[in-house]
């Protein structure tokens, strides 16, 4: 079983890619899981970054054009009943509960105010599950992949020892290439772990900040329209 690998490590010439190709298919299905489960979480990193990087400047730019003194419903006529900008999806849910809110004597129907918080709660979670989606993915990673890497190093250690009671033999050439193939799937779950994990906090911690934003928004908006209501 590890007759190449040996001769590698005579040799002088252990690397990576020997020590994957000389493992067994049940260390290599490991490994290959492991770097599946890198190149997922990674995937899902740079479109986080990229959609919450999206999600504050469009919060930001709706925002200034929310207080620059437009009349609410001249915005709503300028966005539109289904904006693609999650801060104007929630204004949109607002104004658009606010209109069906009258009567067509220009009276408004009782209850408006609690209406209109419970639609801008709904956008709200709407898009607080967007922003969350994959998040799940990378705590999932970060915690089980040291222990599938683990598991690899447990099945390569006992590999090693196998191939030492069938040659006989203890020489460093014999247990080296089976400790390091082992020790090989732990570092693996770690590189898949450890940014999955690291990225996660900060990413949840964004989300947080950028759904904290919304609810400030929804609040003061409600604030206005309440305002109105009692005037």
């Amino acid at each position: 079983m590890q007759t190449a690998l040996l001769a590698a490590n005579v040799g002088g010439s252990i690397s990576v890619w020997s020590m994957f190709a000389e493992a067994t298919v049940t260390v290599k299905l490991v490994m290959i899981a492991l770097i599946v489960a890198s190149f997922w979480s990674w995937s899902i990193i740079v479109q986080k970054i990229i959609q919450y990087r999206k999600a504050r400047a469009e919060a930001a730019a709706f925002d200034q054009a929310f207080w620059s003194g437009e009349p609410l419903d001249a915005l709503f006529d300028n966005v539109g009943a289904d904006p693609d900008g999650p801060a104007e999806k929630i204004f949109a849910a607002g104004m658009s509960e606010w209109r069906r809110s009258h009567r067509d004597d220009g009276g408004l129907i009782p209850g408006a105010t609690a209406r209109i918080d419970r639609s801008m709660d709904v956008a709200m979670a709407k898009e607080a599950e967007k922003l969350q989606k994959g998040l799940p993915v990378l705590a999932t990673v970060g915690s089980t992949a040291p222990f599938v890497g683990l598991f690899g190093t447990v099945f390569g250690i006992m590999n090693a020892f196998i191939e030492i009671a069938e040659q006989q033999n203890t020489n460093l050439a014999v247990v080296a290439p089976g400790i390091a193939e082992a020790l090989l799937a732990t570092g693996m779950g770690l590189m898949a772990a450890i940014p999955a994990v690291v990225f996660y906090n900060k990413l949840s911690a964004d989300s947080d900040r950028i759904l904290g934003g919304y609810e400030g928004f929804s609040d003061e908006f409600a604030t206005i329209l309440s305002r109105q209501l009692d005037s």
